[in-house]
């Protein structure tokens, strides 16, 4: 695989780590609200530009869903100059069980239908891959899947979005893709407020034709006021009963901006959890968009 220089690491493809420069200041203070912001609207993954078409609504409604539709278009703009790297934790936390813990690697960039990123997926530090992925966000999702018994990768059926990453864990492919973002049938609810953070709140519709009984036929989402950033997401069901709850789970506020510092993913049912927590990061790199293609997946980079 070719790829372009990039400034802010090197790969070593004998023993296939990442090596990060030492970085002058906290891990915290490194990341720009900017990119959090980012992404939080795509989970590591950020959203084409797009419009939203809000539903007709009775009077006195109408406002609301127009400026409904604003947020919607704003956070899809949500962007992001230059490519980026993150190094992650996926912490298994069963309600009953033994805990455990898969680390990972995420590759982000944009190309013509958004935000685009490639996910390596590990049992143990240094070990072999266990699944690596390519997630296509926009407003045509898509998500393809390469393991190590697979010739090439293959693309994912919707009807597996739901599925989990990895055996145990509440993380899957549709909390990656985020489509409600870019779903159209949708009732602005107005104000809330989540984590102590004013928030608008958001009810999307799965559009018809497209739900199963096994997926969310909604999604209740509040992003905060402020920045416009994913505060948290209720997948729910036919009865409106949530399935599971995506929260952000820790921020810390540095130089007066708030930092995302990881992510957790809720069973409603089963009460068993999954933290994504991020433990380094690279950001302003120039990746080839050769890392972001299907046929790429089963090389190292």
């Amino acid at each position: 695989m070719t790829r372009r220089e990039l400034p802010a690491f090197a790969f070593s493809l004998s023993e296939r780590k990442l090596f990060v420069p030492k970085l002058t200041r906290s891990f915290q203070e490194t990341l720009p609200a900017g990119f959090w912001r980012a992404f939080l609207c795509a989970v590591g993954l950020w959203l084409a530009a797009g419009h939203a078409t809000a539903q007709p609504q009775p009077d006195g409604d109408e406002a609301r869903q127009s400026r409904g539709g604003e947020i919607l278009s704003e956070l899809r703009e949500v962007g992001l100059e230059g490519d980026y790297f993150l190094s992650f934790d996926l912490r298994i936390l069963p309600r009953r069980g033994r805990a455990r813990v898969y680390h990972g690697q995420l590759w982000g960039s944009r190309n013509a239908e958004g935000p685009v990123s490639r996910v390596v997926l590990y049992g143990s530090e240094g070990g072999e891959p266990l699944r690596t992925l390519l997630v296509q966000n926009g407003p045509r999702p898509r998500a393809w899947v390469w393991e190590p018994s697979m010739a090439t990768a293959q693309l994912l059926p919707e009807s597996d979005w739901q599925a989990p990453l990895l055996a145990g864990a509440e993380i899957s492919a549709f909390d990656l893709l985020m489509p409600y973002l870019y779903w159209e049938d949708f009732d602005f609810e107005g104000a809330d407020k989540v984590l102590g953070r004013a928030a608008d709140r958001f009810l999307l519709r799965t559009p018809k034709g497209e739900g199963a009984a096994s997926e969310p036929l909604a999604v209740r989402a509040y992003f905060d006021e402020q920045f416009h950033a994913l505060l948290q997401s209720k997948l729910l069901d036919a009865a409106g009963a949530p399935l599971k709850t995506m929260t952000v789970r820790d921020l810390k506020k540095i130089s007066g901006q708030w930092m995302l510092k990881s992510i957790e993913l809720r069973n409603e049912r089963t009460r068993d959890k999954t933290r994504f927590e991020v433990r380094e990061a690279a950001l302003g790199l120039d990746l080839s968009p050769q890392v972001f293609e299907p046929a790429s997946l089963r090389e190292v980079i």
